[in-house]
C-alpha cells in the first residue's frame, strides 16, 4: 500500500510541476474513553511541536500537518488507526499511549514503512519484540520503572503488608509484575495480589480484604480512573495505607477523582521535562493558550522533534534515510539529547519517585536530588 501511495504522490508532482507539498504526520492515542486525558496530552504536545517546527521553516522546506488517530486504548481500534495512517501516506506517527495499542499497531507500521515513536508505551515487549526497524520510544520501560518502585517499597516498607493490584492490561499487569519482581529481590513478598477489571467502580470487597491483611501500602498497576477510585474508597472505608502507582497517574484527572484522598500518593515517572531550562519557552507558550504541559505533553513534543531533526539531517523523510539517523545520532529535544539503542529504547535517565500533594505532583523530597 505504502509504495503505491508514494508512487502516486511522485507522479502527481511530476505532472503538475507542483512545489513541495505539506507533510502529514500522525499522533495516536486515546482521544476518547476513560483515558482521554492522556490522549489530550499527546495532542497538545503534537500541536505545539508542529506549530514551532513550522514557524522555524518546517522540515526540509515543507510544512507539517497533523492527523489525529483515536484508538481509545483498544488494540483493534489501534490497528484500524494504523491502517488509516498508512492509507494517508504518513511517514511518521507519534504514539500510541497504551502499550496494548502500540504493540499491535507497530506491526502495521513495520509492514508499511512508517516510523513510530511512542511517547508513553512502557511495556518491554514493545521494543523487545520489535517487529522491525523504525519502532522507538522516548519514555522508559516497565522493568526500569518496576526496579525503582519495587526497590523503594522493599526498603521503606520492610516487614509490612503490601498489596499489589493490576488491571490485567499489557501496561498494568506488566508494571505490577516487574514491581513484584524487584520487591521480592529486596526481600519483601506481597501480602495481597489481585487483578481487577478496567471500568470497575466498586472496590469494597477488595478493600475489606486489604484491611484484614493490615496492608500499609497499595501498589496499583493500572490507569488513573481505577487507581483514583481505589485511593478514595480506601480512605472512605478507613484503610490507612499509602497508595503508589506508575506513570499512568500523571494527570490532574487523578486528583479530580481522589480529592484529598490522593494526598501522599506516590508514583514513578521520568524526570519532569518542565524543569529543563530549554523547555521554559515551550511550557510558557502552552500555558499561554490555557493548557498544561503535564505528563506526556513534552514527551510527545520530543518524539516529533526527534523525527523532524532526523529528517533534516537525512535531507529526506524516506523511511530508510530517517531511521539511519535515528539509529546512530543523538538528537536535541525538549527532554534532552535523545539517543536510541539497538532495540529502539531511549538512553535518557529512567525513573524517579514523585508525590502528590495539594493536587499537584513533584519529586518526593527524599529523591529530589536524583
Amino acid at each position: 500500500m505504502k509504495k503505491l501511495l508514494l508512487a502516486g504522490v511522485a507522479l502527481n508532482m511530476m505532472l503538475s510541476g507542483a512545489a513541495l507539498a505539506d507533510i502529514t504526520i500522525g499522533v495516536a492515542g486515546p482521544m476518547t474513553g476513560q483515558n482521554a486525558a492522556f490522549g489530550e496530552q499527546l495532542r497538545i504536545g503534537a500541536e505545539q511541536a508542529i506549530a514551532d517546527i513550522n514557524k522555524a521553516g518546517g522540515v526540509n522546506g515543507e510544512m507539517l500537518k497533523l492527523s489525529v488517530g483515536d484508538d481509545a486504548c483498544d488494540p483493534k481500534q489501534a490497528v484500524a488507526v494504523a491502517n488509516q495512517f498508512a492509507s494517508q501516506g504518513v511517514p511518521f506517527v507519534a504514539g500510541h499511549f497504551c502499550s496494548g495499542s502500540s504493540i499491535p499497531a507497530s506491526q502495521v507500521y513495520a509492514e508499511e514503512g512508517i516510523i513510530e515513536i511512542s511517547p508513553a508505551s512502557t511495556n518491554p515487549d514493545f521494543t523487545d519484540k520489535r517487529p522491525g526497524p523504525g519502532i522507538y520510544r522516548v519514555c522508559g520501560r516497565d522493568d526500569q520503572q518496576g526496579q525503582v518502585a519495587g526497590g523503594y517499597i522493599a526498603d521503606k516498607f520492610k516487614g509490612q503488608a503490601v498489596a499489589v493490584l493490576d488491571d490485567k492490561s499489557a501496561y498494568g499487569k506488566g508494571l505490577a509484575d516487574q514491581t513484584v519482581k524487584f520487591m521480592e529481590a529486596g526481600g519483601l513478598k506481597p501480602a495481597v495480589t489481585e487483578s481487577y477489571t478496567v471500568g470497575e467502580k466498586d472496590f469494597s470487597s477488595l478493600i475489606t480484604r486489604m484491611k484484614q491483611a493490615n496492608v500499609k501500602l497499595i501498589y496499583i498497576g493500572g490507569y488513573q480512573t481505577e487507581a483514583g477510585l481505589i485511593a478514595r474508597q480506601a480512605k472512605e472505608q478507613g484503610l490507612a495505607a499509602t497508595v503508589m502507582s506508575g506513570d499512568a497517574i500523571v494527570t490532574d484527572e487523578y486528583w479530580a477523582i481522589t480529592g484529598d484522598a490522593g494526598e501522599g500518593t506516590l508514583m514513578t515517572f521520568s524526570p519532569d521535562p518542565r524543569k529543563n531550562p530549554q523547555a521554559a519557552p515551550i511550557v510558557a507558550e502552552i500555558e499561554k493558550n490555557g493548557k498544561t504541559a503535564e505528563g506526556y505533553v513534552l514527551y510527545t513534543y520530543a518524539a516529533i522533534q526527534a523525527w523532524a531533526e532526523a529528517a533534516k539531517k537525512a535531507k529526506s523523510t524516506e523511511f530508510g534515510a530517517v531511521t539511519k539517523v535515528l539509529d546512530s545520532e543523538a538528537l536535541p529535544t525538549v527532554v534532552g539529547d535523545l539517543k536510541f539503542d539497538g532495540k529502539g529504547d531511549v538512553t535518557l535517565p529512567g525513573y524517579v519517585i514523585y508525590e502528590w500533594k495539594g493536587g499537584k505532583y513533584d519529586y518526593l523530597t527524599a529523591d529530589a536530588s536524583k
